[in-house]
């Protein structure tokens, strides 16, 4: 590895450094450090082992130490004398804003101060104009107060101009600068006549806010320190990133972070958890997601639009942070909100995704219609306009599909009863509700797997598939759980094995998680178990399950 460091960073301190690291074994495969500075810039050679992943040590090097840092930027500002914390387009509008103000109030301010010495200056010209009759008033004047007040009434002056011409040197009185005061005039006019073209016109004071911006950038900018040049080694950026277990979760008002799988440990059936999060007042996680850095992350948004991130763009942070904004990651509509992610390895042509709404529309689409996307994000599904996307699964085109809703009902029937359709079709009837109730879940059936249930309040239970006998797409379909007022509403429907783990999580951000194999089996039309115990005023928002991984 070669590493050409940026002047700002301690040479000696950072070699020290890497050298605690290869001590303390945080970092391994690392031989030799060889300083090869010299009056170019410094410049570091870092030996590494025939066997050691050059990439992988690289980006454990950017981690811990000053090769790459990151910092946090709050963009806080007083905005109509009250503090307010800005993005990036609101401080621009701001800025600009303020910019339109000084220029305004400076023209102003030029304009009053031309204008009193144009009326100065018209003052004098009479004088000029009238210079004999103007010494022979002053001259019989005995005082200057009576000179003023002779000068007012006779040349029909105003005090100001009166004060000038008595204030008049000798000198002023020979014909170039008699030019002069007649330039000058000449000149203050054309100025007046600028200000108030500029404050009547807001084009022109947003031109002089560019050439000020530009005469600042001319003045104080100064040579990139940074040098930029093309890379060629061709390592993909992923190949810097090592492939790691990570939990990535997204709270109701959309912050999304990443995480260390096991920044949780494992707990029995029934605790209370430990603190997930921190969330502000009305928000909590809605969904969780158990991936590695190197998937590839769709998010399906209540729109039914699709965007997408890999897993190692989204910033990682500690069990206690709130996240990022997910607006500052993706270009979200306003009032656009995930409803479903999940994780895509590859691009397969024979995989597709199954999608189903809240009103109980069920489509499918080839996966590489997904392949192309974009920062700005693509339909989907064309939805009604009072539904929304709640789901989407992998399948391979010859699944059975199983939707749950929220007051305890279920139907399963084959994949095949949906074709494929494209990615702006609209899908067709998966269930049939009853007035009020909405799907919540939907999963593929697989062998020796359980229905998992949970409810608001915590109940849950594993129902043997056999259970659920297939039935025609666009049914009512049977009782899934006994909805009562203390299990609460059913939350989520997941397809199980007794050798995965579930994870809750509740509105105040309360996490626990337990093995799939603690909660019991027992028959469709049933309560269930306690599977998490809520405090007052919380209920159970959401569940993932996940492969057990330590």
């Amino acid at each position: 590895i070669v590493t050409e460091l940026p002047y700002q960073v301690n040479k000696a301190r950072l070699v020290e450094k890497i050298a605690q690291l290869v001590r303390d074994k945080q970092i391994e495969g690392i031989t030799a450090l060889n300083d090869e500075s010299d009056r170019g810039g410094m410049r570091i050679v870092i030996d590494l082992r025939r066997d050691a992943n050059a990439n992988v040590i690289l980006n454990q090097l950017y981690k811990h130490t000053q090769l790459q840092d990151s910092f946090g930027v709050i963009m806080l500002a007083l905005v109509d004398g009250k503090p307010k914390i800005l993005n990036l387009k609101e401080v621009l509008h701001y800025y600009i804003a303020h910019q339109e103000d000084v220029i305004t109030r400076r023209t102003r301010y030029d304009l009053k101060k031309a204008e009193a010495r144009a009326h100065i200056l018209e003052g004098l010209t009479i004088a000029l104009d009238h210079l004999d009759a103007v010494i022979t008033t002053i001259r019989e004047s005995r005082t200057a107060d009576i000179a003023r007040a002779a000068l007012i009434s006779g040349f029909k002056l105003s005090e100001k101009q009166a004060q000038a011409i008595l204030d008049l040197r000798l000198q002023r009185l020979t014909g170039l600068e008699r030019e002069k005061i007649e330039e000058e005039y000449q000149e203050v006019l054309k100025a007046i006549e600028e200000y108030k073209a500029i404050l009547a016109d807001e084009g022109r004071i947003l031109a002089i806010i560019k050439d000020e911006l530009k005469a600042v950038k001319a003045k104080f900018g100064d040579a990139r320190r940074t040098r930029l040049t093309v890379d060629t080694s061709e390592i993909d950026v992923e190949d810097l990133i090592a492939e790691e277990d990570v939990v990535i979760t997204l709270t109701h008002n959309n912050y999304i972070k990443r995480m260390a799988l096991d920044t949780y440990r494992r707990q029995n059936r029934g605790g209370k958890g430990i603190k997930g999060m921190p969330t502000k007042e009305k928000d909590f996680v809605e969904n969780l997601l158990i991936t590695t850095t190197h998937h590839t992350i769709l998010f399906f948004t209540n729109r039914g639009r699709v965007y997408h991130l890999k897993a190692y763009e989204i910033a990682e942070a500690s069990r206690a942070a709130k996240g990022t904004a997910i607006i500052n990651l993706l270009q979200l509509e306003k009032d656009e909100k995930i409803t479903a992610v999940i994780q895509v390895k590859g691009f397969n042509p024979d995989a597709y995704l199954f999608m189903a709404t809240k009103k109980g529309i069920v489509k499918k689409t080839s996966l590489v219609e997904f392949k192309n996307l974009h920062k700005g994000g693509l339909n989907a599904i064309n939805l009604d306009d009072d539904d929304e996307l709640i789901g989407v699964k992998f399948t391979d085109g010859e699944r059975d599909m199983i939707l749950g809703t929220k007051w305890g009902m279920a139907i399963v029937f084959g994949e095949e009863a949906v074709r494929a359709m494209g990615r702006a079709a609209r899908g067709v009837k998966g269930i049939s509700l009853n007035d009020g109730d909405e799907v919540i879940g939907m999963d593929t059936l697989s062998p020796n797997a359980e229905v998992l249930t949970v409810t608001a309040e915590g109940y849950g239970k594993r129902t043997e598939t056999s259970e659920y006998r297939a039935q025609n797409r666009g049914g009512k379909g049977l009782i899934n759980l006994k909805v009562t007022e203390k299990t609460g509403d059913v939350i989520g429907l997941r397809v199980v094995h007794p050798d995965q783990e579930l994870m809750l999580i509740t509105t105040e951000g309360i996490v626990i998680r337990t093995n799939i194999s603690d909660i019991s089996v027992i028959s469709r039309n049933t309560q269930g178990v306690k599977l998490m115990s809520t405090g007052e005023n919380d209920i159970v928002a959401s569940m993932a399950v996940m492969d057990q991984k330590n």
